[in-house]
């Protein structure tokens, strides 16, 4: 499983990553920041993430932003990040979950996000573009998808 992904909904994708991977210790997960290591440790430190505590979670520093440009994600307009009805749905994330977006230090809120299910033969699976800055991923999906596909596969090899 794969995701990238940026500021306060970045906090909330990432906390529901680090969650599903808790929760299935044999799915490999992924997390890329287009901040630099520094800022990204820093980051983690603020949401009391220690990277010991879920071994099957990757983090990848891609300050020049390679990987993104790589899987399709580009930067974004001003509407994508200032519209309205986004900007009120991050509001109310800070409101309901106390998550709010935090100084940046590098990167840029300008970047597109996506997550991707990827299975172990290194075929895409599953794929969420965010439409909007305020999209919060369905990472639910994107770990049922690859456990019906290998579900599938097990059945096969019986």
């Amino acid at each position: 499983m794969s995701i990238i992904d940026s500021d306060a909904v970045a906090e909330k994708t990432f906390r529901t990553l680090a969650r599903l991977a808790s929760s299935h210790p044999f799915t490999h997960f992924i997390a890329v920041s287009h901040s630099s290591q520094t800022a990204t440790d820093a980051w983690l430190h603020a949401l009391e993430y220690e990277t010991s505590a879920v071994p099957n979670v990757e983090i990848i520093v891609d300050e020049a932003r390679e990987l993104y440009a790589r899987w399709g994600l580009g930067v974004s307009s001003t509407w994508h990040v200032l519209s309205p009805g986004g900007l009120w749905r991050v509001y109310k994330l800070g409101k309901e979950e106390g998550i709010w977006n935090r100084p940046t230090e590098s990167g840029t809120r300008w970047q597109t996000a996506g997550s991707f299910g990827v299975d172990r033969d290194g075929v895409v699976k599953w794929v969420q573009e965010a439409r909007r800055a305020d999209e919060v991923a369905e990472l639910d999906k994107g770990v049922g998808v690859l456990e019906e596909g290998e579900g599938k596969r097990r059945e096969s090899k019986l």
